[in-house]
């Protein structure tokens, strides 16, 4: 065994940790159909959101950690629920009169309202493999309607027919009688209208294959269960779709951690082992309720690669899986810079921190070296002192701070300072608030103004802020902090920012003592 595997079998790192898990499965005799299976779940109800994209990213850090411990193969499919009927208009789409006119049938019949694809349910399906494949994920697309129509379902389908009873027994446990009374595991599709049918069913058929029951109107129908004219209710198709396809692994939200005994006894009445899985914890917006593709709220994936790299969103994934996080425009910033400072500290880790820290996983191994010599956070305060409304103004500075770098030797940096500029025009300029300094804060920033210009030392960050932190000493800031705030609150306009002394570094000395003369004299408001 190799150093590198062995390290990994005892990561504590969460990827090896379920990989592990997985592959215990199999300590005795490899899967007999040659791979072990990862499964991911979409219900394209709506335009595809971040917990979307959360959950393939996840799932494909586990496939890399189990390829790294084992010589098992692996699939990964991406199971796109896509038969569901629609059962309420989603409020961020168009046409809205023309969605309301196609509820309960199936998001595949209904017509998309942005009248770019074949339906709504192909038209979140593009929308989804796009955002995928912006990523690079090595995914199989599985759709829920081409697996019902092909065949693919038939042979779980008639099992389901067979043991009826047995999987209706594991559902009403779960259902209040009122419900229970009407409910079927089978949702019919109607041979006319093509909705998707919630009846109960007169008669199920196991010799035949075929339900029988009334539609809403009263008139009776029979129909095969094959071929794609039934689907199952969401519940038992989550555990039927793992007996059908042998699903080793799926993960998902803590919304879905009540049904797992369902889904489990589901899968196993239909013979079939249920598969590992893991429960994380939602995603929230700005008001922590639930990011929910229906309403829109909390971002989207093309939101967030608006303001930062693919490499970010991922980083912000992968960290505490089991903790909700509040999913909003300021954790961008802050998963950037952390993003960069696990790529610098990688190379000098010895192979088991390598393999805990989270850069390993979002490369797989294969990780590049950060070409980052600007923080983020410190080019957001830089588009704000100097104004800049292109990147171009930007480079002006880093190259003075950085002369090794350039848009081409560091094309990280390059496409950080776009991201900074767009970032601080539609989200920090808006909202700066600018204050007159009191006495004590005016006496301090005119005698850092003057030792500014009195300075003739290497423009370092170290002895700039060193020199920020003697003034603050010395006019009676008790709490430096209070020192930094007023800077913050007087000069950019915002609570919180940057170390000082690098921000001077990066800004330039004459260029600071200027921006401190304007805020002392009101006029950066």
């Amino acid at each position: 065994m190799s150093d590198l595997r062995e390290a990994a079998m005892s990561s504590k790192a969460w990827p090896f940790e379920e990989a592990r898990r997985v592959l215990k499965r199999y300590e005795k005799k490899a899967p007999e159909k040659g791979y072990v299976l990862f499964e991911t779940g979409y219900g394209p109800s709506g335009l595809p959101h971040i917990g979307t994209f959360g959950e393939v990213a996840r799932t494909t850090m586990i496939r890399r950690a189990f390829e790294l411990i084992s010589d098992i193969p692996t699939r990964l499919i991406c199971f796109s629920d896509d038969m569901d009927g629609m059962r309420k208009v989603p409020e961020n789409v168009p046409n809205q009169e023309l969605l309301q006119e196609n509820l309960q049938r199936p998001l595949t019949s209904v017509p998309d309202p942005f009248e770019e694809y074949e339906s709504f349910g192909h038209h979140n399906n593009a929308m989804l493999r796009r955002f995928l494949d912006t990523f690079g994920f090595q995914y199989e697309f599985y759709s829920a309607t081409e697996f019902y129509a092909s065949g693919q379902f038939d042979e779980i389908l008639l099992r389901c027919v067979e043991k009826y009873d047995e999987l209706m027994a594991i559902m009403l446990k779960s259902l209040r009688d009122e419900r229970a009374s009407t409910y079927s595991i089978f949702l019919p599709i109607h041979p006319e209208t093509g909705r998707v049918l919630y009846v109960p069913m007169k008669h199920v058929d196991a010799a035949n294959g075929t339900i029988t029951f009334d539609d809403d109107d009263g008139v009776e129908h029979t129909l095969p269960v094959t071929g794609g004219k039934v689907k199952l209710q969401w519940k038992p198709d989550f555990g039927a779709r793992w007996a059908a396809l042998g699903v080793d692994f799926e993960m998902y939200g803590k919304d879905h951690s009540t049904n797992t005994p369902i889904y489990d006894g589901i899968c196993r009445t239909l013979g079939v082992r249920a598969p590992e899985h893991f429960t994380y914890e939602l995603f929230l917006d700005d008001q922590g309720q639930k990011i929910s593709k229906s309403k829109g709220n909390g971002l989207s994936i093309d939101e967030w690669l608006t303001y930062a790299s693919t490499e970010s969103l991922s980083y912000f994934m992968f960290q505490k899986p089991k903790t909700a996080k509040r999913l909003w425009w300021d954790v961008i910033p802050k998963a950037v810079d952390e993003y960069h400072q696990q790529l610098r500290a990688f190379p000098d880790q010895d192979v088991k921190a390598q393999l805990a820290n989270p850069v390993w996983h979002i490369h797989g191994g294969d990780v590049p070296e950060s070409k980052m010599v600007v923080p983020f956070s410190m080019l957001l305060n830089l588009a704000s002192a100097a104004g800049a409304e292109d990147k171009d103004a930007m480079w002006g500075f880093i190259r003075r701070y950085a002369p090794e770098a350039s848009p081409a030797s560091h094309p990280d940096m390059d496409d950080a300072a776009g991201f900074a500029v767009r970032y601080y025009n539609d989200f920090v300029k808006p909202t700066k608030s600018f204050r007159a300094p009191d006495e004590t804060e005016r006496a301090a920033m005119e005698d850092l103004a003057a030792r500014l210009r009195a300075y003739d030392g290497p423009a370092d960050d170290e002895a700039l802020q060193t020199l920020v932190f003697a003034v603050g000493k010395e006019h009676g800031f008790e709490n430096l902090r209070d020192w930094f705030k007023a800077l913050y609150e007087v000069l950019l306009g915002q609570s919180q920012g940057p170390r000082f002394g690098g921000f001077i570094a990066l800004y330039g000395v004459d260029e600071t003592v200027a921006l401190i003369e304007q805020g002392l004299a009101g006029q950066l408001g």
